[in-house]
């Protein structure tokens, strides 16, 4: 899909590009491409001379090959964008994204949509004069970015609490346990892949601030956006910090209920111990025989072991081993 946008009293448009034609009509300032054939590329190559790379948006692309600057004046940033996705099969997760700035057009190149970019859509339609040239499209969408990763920490917080409600309640069996320790993997999960973007955010403003390419106002804004990243390390390394101090509390309450049956298992054993050896004793091969010479010789030994068995439980209930 190629969507171009095209700035008009400080309001970008969107518009969906299905022909070279079309695309030879219009003067863009951002040109978004979102899993592009190879005949959009095309497109793209003859309107503005500009190669779209095969490897883009690899993963196994090498750090330094991550920031670049061409000889022609090609600016390349690859950056990772998150998506905090609900859907349990797909879950959160980072996506690549490659820009190239060229010519004072930016380039986006991306697998799927992100809701960073939907964002950032929203409000140059309804904000006048938020962007005025390609990188403040650039600097925006990592102000969006940085703006979507703090309301995903929210949204982790609001998780951990009611795992902390849950977990921190009178009892806590194994379901209960097993539901927390599953909530609490995903909310480290994506605690650290919002750590890792915005890590990645840092990199990339870094970059553009040392090329030298900003005027002082987008170079203050830029500034601006990192200490808003700086701001987020603080909570993430709290988050951490829960999240640990909850997957233990889970961990020893599940401990604590295998505690029990092997604690029911060890005061059985006990008790049937002198059952056990009375019957064993009754069992030998003596001259006198108190089971056979006695007239209530197997009443005597029957109600001699009952006895045995129920004494110790009456002692453990009264010392509260049993509760």
């Amino acid at each position: 899909m190629l969507n171009v946008f095209t700035l008009a009293n400080g309001r970008l448009f969107q518009e969906e590009i299905e022909s070279a034609d079309a695309l030879a009509h219009v003067t863009p300032v951002w040109v978004d491409l979102e899993a592009p054939t190879a005949q959009e590329k095309g497109w793209i190559a003859a309107r503005f001379g500009l190669t779209i790379p095969e490897d883009a948006v690899d993963d196994d692309l090498e750090e330094s090959a991550r920031f670049y600057e061409e000889d022609n004046g090609e600016l390349h940033i690859r950056s990772d964008f998150l998506i905090d996705d609900d859907d349990q099969d797909k879950g959160a997760r980072n996506v690549r994204v490659a820009f190239i700035l060229y010519k004072n057009v930016l380039f986006s190149i991306h697998d799927e949509d992100l809701p960073v970019f939907r964002l950032l859509r929203m409000r140059a339609r309804r904000i006048p004069a938020l962007i005025e040239d390609a990188k403040d499209v650039l600097l925006k969408l990592y102000d969006a970015d940085a703006e979507y990763s703090a309301d995903s920490l929210e949204s982790i917080y609001d998780g951990l609490e009611l795992v902390s409600r849950r977990v921190l309640q009178d009892k806590v069996d194994d379901q209960a346990a097993a539901e927390a320790l599953a909530a609490i993997a995903r909310e480290e999960d994506l605690n650290g892949r919002i750590r890792r973007n915005v890590m990645d955010t840092r990199r990339a403003l870094s970059f553009m601030m040392r090329s030298r390419l900003l005027n002082a106002e987008q170079f203050e804004e830029a500034r601006q956006i990192l200490r808003d990243i700086d701001s987020l390390d603080s909570h993430t390394a709290f988050l951490f910090d829960k999240i640990n101090f909850l997957m233990d509390a889970t961990v020893g309450f599940i401990n604590i209920n295998q505690n029990k049956i092997i604690k029911i298992f060890s005061v059985a054993s006990v008790a049937l111990l002198p059952p056990t050896l009375i019957a064993s004793v009754y069992g030998m091969n003596f001259k006198f025989m108190p089971e056979l010479e006695l007239q209530y010789g197997y009443a005597w030994a029957i109600g001699l072991m009952v006895f045995s068995a129920v004494a110790p439980f009456l002692y453990f209930r009264r010392r509260g081993w049993l509760d």
